[in-house]
């Protein structure tokens, strides 16, 4: 009906005017519309083997293997080279992830931890985070960056620029924050606070364990595959970098020692933070303390 043309002025009555008058929906017509077409054919030439006898010859090459817990590739080298099927890698593995035919080695064992938890604290000392991250110099070649940073206020607490990425170097910045938080690195001076790490060498080294434990930090190991966990002070290497280190030459580890100094200098004064009312970390400490007004 809607393609038929009014006898009066020619034209044609078309679907909204004809779903108006009989009150019949349009998003129902143009349903039953698409319903009524024929899917489209898959493109692309029509492949030699069907899905179910592909399934069957590679559950035939896994029984004949000699071999345990092999992947997809092998199946289709064998399949291609050794047997002649024309067959498409990705086929092969699609396939055999729908019937579980991929090697169960492959894929991470066990329950998988997910980090569903807060990172922020509520009060300052509890929770510290510390990492390192690398950036070249044109003498010096690769030089790394350490960094303590506060979890409740992203405050930086200390930062070293050292050649060497070893244990010692990155136990500076614990040191530096200890004594401006407690006064002296002594024994249990920090007991209640906890560090959080990755697993890099430097902070499994028993010289760093050994250390934290004696100024009394409990250590807390960021998840594997989850680095959103030790992500405060993630976040503040990224500031960092697009701040200070990105489209920039540095000649050696002095002038980038000096850059990084003036950053945090500048980040903890004057870095808005939504998460502290947009206060700097500096400022909501003060706040904290009772030494600056709300």
């Amino acid at each position: 009906m809607s393609a038929k043309r009014s006898p009066v002025s020619g034209k044609r009555y078309g679907i909204e005017r004809v779903c108006r008058v009989v009150g019949y929906p349009r998003s129902s017509f143009y349903s039953k519309k698409r319903e009524s077409k024929v899917a489209p054919k898959k493109r692309g030439p029509k492949p030699s083997i069907t899905d179910e006898q592909l399934l069957e010859l590679i559950r035939s090459d896994l029984a004949r293997s000699p071999f345990s817990g092999e992947g997809h590739r092998k199946v289709w080298g064998r399949l291609k080279y050794g047997e002649g099927y024309r067959v498409s890698r990705k086929r092969v593995l699609r396939i055999m992830r729908e019937y579980n035919l991929l090697s169960p080695y492959r894929r991470p064992q066990g329950e998988q931890n997910q980090h569903t938890g807060e990172i922020i604290t509520q009060k300052p000392n509890e929770m510290w985070g510390t990492d390192g991250s690398k950036v070249f110099t044109v003498q010096d070649g690769y030089t790394w960056i350490f960094a303590a940073v506060e979890h409740w206020n992203a405050e930086c607490m200390g930062n070293h620029v050292s050649k060497n990425g070893d244990r010692f170097a990155a136990m500076e910045p614990v040191l530096m924050g200890i004594k401006a938080q407690f006064g002296h690195p002594g024994a249990d001076v920090a007991r209640g606070l906890s560090l959080r790490m990755d697993h890099g060498s430097q902070y499994l080294s028993d010289h760093f364990q050994k250390q934290i434990r004696f100024f009394g930090i409990a250590p807390s190991f960021a998840f594997l595959r989850e680095p959103e966990t030790n992500g405060v002070v993630e976040r503040f290497f990224r500031t960092l970098k697009e701040q200070v280190i990105y489209g920039k030459s540095f000649q050696d580890i002095e002038e980038l020692t000096e850059a990084v100094s003036r950053f945090v200098g500048r980040y903890n004064t004057q870095w808005r933070l939504e998460k502290m009312g947009y206060m700097s970390p500096v400022e909501a400490r003060q706040v904290y303390e009772g030494k600056l007004a709300a």
